[in-house]
Order: structure tokens, then sequence, then C-alpha cells
């Protein structure tokens, strides 16, 4: 039987310019649902450099404000009428939000006044970002008690990997979910050899930056923070160096850590790191994959760890932590080197690793065929899963919703169905936030 056409609204806050795993989690979700699929629309925050030609599909921007000095990127500003009355024109059959909170938000609007079903995927442990964003302590314990009932809000909820559904539960969530993983967008199989080293090269060049012939390459892509065991990796390379190895450590990417991360390197007198400014351009990265020799990735932090398979799907293998989500579907010495999570154990691998070229080039082999996932197989199973829950929509009882954040939504909703003046909707959005607020505390 023919699958039905499904036209999907897809909410995020990050997508480019913003340069993350989710936002190009979104980006292959539109393009691969609108391959063929069926029809998929991205609502994203509004950006002053953002350019949205050439994508293949429709991306509407939302009015947002600058939050990038706090959690790294632009927060979407969720309640507003022309928002909420735009997208309701376009038809949708399901709402899939891809951030639990601001994105979530308007999804809920969405779906008060479409009355279409709202998917929520969960992608990144939101409580850490929370902890680094709020100092106090009962403000963050507030702020997860309000994710985590937007979240039981939704009428399905997904995770990326059985990690990312473990800290559900430890935020508070107590509802069902599926596992729905993250696939990647490169083929399986690697560039040819002089197009590796024309990008590469370029790059290196670019940045005032060269690799000796001979040497071992490690690589990192991805967002410079700290909480992704960045200080694991540059600890353990310093070791390496004091031992007279060489090799060089490439890191790509952006991020509100990435000068403190730089001043680290140089404080050790680290000349073996070499820095790049993130790149949207998906062949250099793919490049650097089949340029390195091991990718080191100790973090504990991610949810899926969507770069380890992008890596193998180069035939790059990876150092994980073991037990991490990075980790999950990993055998440790076949496809992945598994390490405990500080600098002497990264340190340990590496130099056991580092002069034995065919052990690393055969297990990343070994993850190419093991651990690949290609988005258009990921996509597929979630449209699949889209036709359930719309059935599930339809034919179930209506879920009760019994979250601090209803009334507001609620608010937005009618303010919409009942074509209300903008001061009018401003005055009892005031009033709610007013007589809902303390309800966070309690």
């Amino acid at each position: 039987m023919e699958t039905q056409k499904l036209n999907i609204c897809l909410i995020n806050d990050s997508f480019p310019p913003r340069i993350d795993g989710v936002a190009n989690a979104v980006v292959n979700y539109a393009r691969v649902i609108n391959g063929g699929l069926g029809s998929a629309t991205v609502a994203t925050p509004y950006y002053p450099d953002a350019d949205d030609s050439g994508y293949g599909f429709d991306v509407v921007r939302y009015p947002s404000i600058d939050t990038t000095a706090l959690v790294g990127y632009r927060a979407g500003i969720p309640f507003g009428p022309d928002t909420i009355s735009g997208l309701a024109g376009r038809g949708f059959d399901l709402i899939h939000s891809h951030c639990p909170v601001s994105a979530t938000m308007l999804a809920r609007s969405l779906r008060d006044v479409i009355d279409k079903p709202v998917v929520m995927t969960y992608h990144t442990k939101f409580d850490i970002d929370i902890e680094k964003a709020i100092r106090l302590h009962i403000l963050q314990e507030g702020a997860v008690r309000v994710l985590a009932d937007n979240i039981s809000a939704c009428d399905e909820v997904w995770t990326v990997s059985r990690g990312a559904g473990d800290n559900l539960r430890k935020i508070g969530y107590e509802g069902d979910y599926i596992v729905m993983p993250n696939g990647v967008d490169f083929p399986r199989g690697r560039l040819p050899e002089a197009r590796v080293r024309e990008l590469t090269s370029a790059a290196l060049k670019a940045a005032g930056a060269s690799v000796p012939e001979g040497v071992p390459v490690f690589l990192y892509v991805g967002r410079m923070m700290w909480y992704k065991g960045i200080r694991i990796t540059i600890d353990a390379l310093r070791m390496l160096a004091e031992t007279g190895r060489d090799f060089r450590m490439v890191f790509i990417g952006g991020g509100i850590d990435r000068d403190e991360i730089v001043e680290y390197a140089a404080s050790l007198g680290l000349d073996k790191l070499i820095f790049l400014p993130p790149t949207t351009d998906r062949e250099e990265i793919r490049a650097w994959y089949c340029r390195a020799d091991l990718f080191l990735f100790p973090s504990t932090f991610d949810t899926n760890g969507l770069v380890v398979r992008e890596a193998a799907a180069c035939g790059l293998a990876s150092i994980l932590v073991a037990g991490s989500c990075a980790a999950e579907d990993s055998t440790d010495g076949e496809d992945s080197f598994l390490i405990e999570e500080n600098s002497l154990s990264m340190y340990s691998k590496l130099a056991e690793l580092a002069g034995d070229t065919a052990r690393m080039r055969a297990a990343g082999e070994r993850a190419q065929s093991s651990l690949y996932l290609s988005w258009e197989d990921s996509v597929k199973a979630a449209y699949e899963r889209y036709g359930v829950v719309l059935e599930n929509y339809r034919s179930g009882a209506p879920k009760e919703y019994s979250t601090l954040s209803e009334a507001m939504i609620g608010l937005n909703a009618r303010a919409i169905s009942e074509q209300m003046s903008l001061q009018n909707w401003f005055e009892n959005v005031r009033r709610s936030v007013r007589s809902n607020v303390l309800d966070i505390f309690r």
C-alpha cells in the first residue's frame, strides 16, 4: 500500500547559519521528506545573516532574541500571532519539534490552532545546558520542571539514543518514548585521495598551518564547548607530546568556549594543535574525516554522537568514553576504542595506537560496516512512524495536559482563533505570566 503523502512542519531553534548536530538533523529531515516522501517546511528563529536559498524546501523565520552569549544560539519567540497564523495556513498534517523549549512551545500553540499532533525529538541533555546558563539552583530546578512538563505535553516523544531516554527520566519525564536514531548525510565510502588533499590543504593554508607527511592526524568536529570532553583531549595530547611523539590534532568548530580552549592549549605550549573555524562545506568536513587517523570524542554530554557516525561513514574509527551515548552500539577494539573519562586513559590509548596505522585503519573499516546509518533510512523510519502518530491522534482519547505553561499556550491559540488585537493579546499574555509564574517554584 502506498504511503500517504504528509505535509510536515519541522521546528527547531538551531538551523544554519547556526551549525550543530541538531541543525544538521533538521536540514536532513526536510531534505529527505521533500525528496519523495511528502513535503516539509522548517520553522526556525530569525538570524540576521541567514541565507535560506538553495535548500529545495521552505524555511519560515520567526522573531528571535540574541541569546548566543548565554546558550550559543538565538532563541525563538514562540508566542506571536503572526507566526502562528502564518504557519496555520500551510495545511500541515503533523508538527515535529526538535527542541523541547521554545520550539515546542510554538509547536503546541500551532497544535491548538490546527488540531494536529506534535512529535518531539529529544536530541540534547538540556539539564546540562540549563545548569550552565542558570547559576541559581532554585531557578535551575524550576526550569527543568518546566522543560519536563513541556515535553510531557507532546503527543509522542522520540529520543535519538537509549542514553537520551535515560536523561529524560533524570529530568522528570515519566511518559513513553521511542528511540529514533539519527543518520548521516555522507555516503558510505571515502573521497578520492586527491580531493581529500586538495580540500584539507586549502583549509590548512587559510589557517596558516600545515601537517607533515607521515605523522598521525587526530580530529575533532563539533561545538567547542568544555563539556564535550575537550580538556580531556588536550591534556592527553600534552602528555603524548612530552614523550616526543609527533602528531597533529585538528579541531573544527566554533562555540562560546572556543577562545578559552585555544588559550588553554597555548598556555600548555602545544604547537601541534590546529584550530579551524566552523564550516558549512560538508565535502570539506568529509575530507577531514578521510584525512584523519582517529576521531577523538570523549564526550559524555552528547546523546547521539552524530559525528561518530559521520566518521564511520568515511572509514574513521573513534576514541569514545565507555558507557557514553556516543559509544552505544560500538565494540571496543573492533569498530572503536573505549576509554575511561579522564586524560590519562585517553593518553594511554593514543600512545598505544599512534604508531599502528594498520590497526586504526582496520577499526575504521569495521566502523563503516557496523555503525553507518544514512539519513534516507533514518528519516524513512521516522516518516513511517508519523502515520502511526496520526492514527493514534485521530482515534485515541484526547490527551489531558496539565502543565505550567498550558494556560499561556491555550491563550495564544484563542488569540489567533478570535483574531484579537495585538494590544489585547499582549495584555492577556502579561496577566497569564503574572498569575502562573509562581507555579514554577511550587
